[in-house]
């Protein structure tokens, strides 16, 4: 009985290690980006460096590739088309 109590806590142990270095590492980046968004400070410093991109953006002439424009503008006019034809309905 001693040996199956001591063979149960020794592969907990070797799991629980196994697990913080392998999968363990990958979640803690995940739970720190979350913790920005629970604390005040976290959030007042996401918002402000959207602001400063937003106006990183608007400093540049074309903030959109030439086929990203292309895609965009024919997206819209597709929605547009979409959209009137359903008030005349």
């Amino acid at each position: 009985m001693r040996g199956f109590i001591y063979k149960t806590i020794i592969i907990a142990f070797l799991f629980i290690i196994g697990f913080e270095f392998t999968i363990g590492k990958r979640i803690d980046p995940i739970v720190e980006n979350i913790d920005k968004f629970t604390d005040e400070q976290g959030r007042k410093d996401l918002v402000n460096k959207l602001r400063k991109e937003m106006r990183k953006g608007l400093e540049k002439e074309n903030m959109l590739k030439e086929d990203d424009r292309v895609l965009i503008y024919k997206f819209f006019n597709k929605l547009k088309s979409e959209i009137n034809s359903v008030e005349k309905n």
